[in-house]
């Protein structure tokens, strides 16, 4: 009976398109994942690099589902803190904007603390071991946890319209997509992890990325919506700009030999 109703939710035509949009949704999402991976696991020795992709989405997936089943007492988190309060900055203050607002001070902490790192070279050298293991791989959950809330919850609300419209279980779809996308990240981690760490100026332009991520998760506790769509076109275009000028750095340097 079960597997009757997960094919009949996933492979009609309704379910196959939310799936889709779905996990399109949470594999883009997941590119700040992926950044902050590639950023804290750098300070590891290599084996214990790919250790710390691995563990820490493994992990980072099993609290993603954990959560998912606990999609009842999650959606509670909407409900306000603060409904008696006068003040208006606080009324619509929830348990999601308490999450998003602890989540977005450390993605602006660790990424600044990483610039500052890597401006001064204070761990260029033997900076490999600094941090541990297991430091590395509590960050990675604890990032993916709280970029999970928001995730969920609008992925929940999406797929409102499909079990309106066709009687299906939406939660086979939202399992089916995080689980792809979490698959797609651990397959991806390694090598945009070499890319951007490999190159000082991109790992600049990625770390200043998350700082302005983690500023829209503040904003965003507050009630604040800033469109995600503004964030992403800025960092395509800041990192074709920086591509163009690898490029032309490279075509000098072929010249002047």
């Amino acid at each position: 009976m079960f597997e009757q109703d997960f094919f009949e939710a996933l492979f009609s035509f309704a379910g196959l398109t939310y799936f889709l949009i779905l996990s399109l949704l949470e594999i883009v999402l997941g590119i700040d994942n992926i950044i902050f991976i590639s950023i804290v696991s750098d300070k590891l020795s290599l084996k214990d690099q790919r250790k710390a992709r691995n563990i820490g989405l493994s992990l980072a997936l099993f609290v993603r589902l954990v959560l998912l089943a606990g999609v009842a007492w999650i959606m509670h988190f909407t409900d306000p803190l603060f409904s008696n309060t006068s003040i208006d900055l606080l009324k619509h203050f929830t348990a999601q904007s308490l999450v998003l607002l602890l989540g977005g001070l450390f993605l602006i902490y660790k990424s600044t603390v990483e610039m500052h790192s890597s401006v001064t070279g204070s761990h260029n050298d033997g900076g490999k071991t600094k941090d541990s293991l297991r430091s590395v791989v509590m960050q990675i959950v604890l990032i993916d946890v709280i970029f999970s809330f928001d995730s969920i919850i609008t992925a929940i609300g999406m797929t409102n319209d499909l079990q309106r419209e066709t009687g299906h279980n939406p939660m086979v779809i939202i399992y089916s997509s995080v689980i792809v996308s979490m698959i797609v990240m651990m397959l991806f981690a390694k090598p945009i992890s070499d890319f951007i760490n490999a190159r000082p100026t991109i790992k600049m332009i990625a770390l200043g990325f998350l700082v302005t991520i983690g500023v829209i998760l503040v904003a965003e506790a507050f009630g604040q919506h800033i469109p995600k769509g503004y964030i992403y076109f800025a960092m395509i275009y800041a990192l074709i700009v920086e591509f163009l000028n690898i490029r032309m750095r490279k075509n000098n340097k072929g010249s002047q030999s």
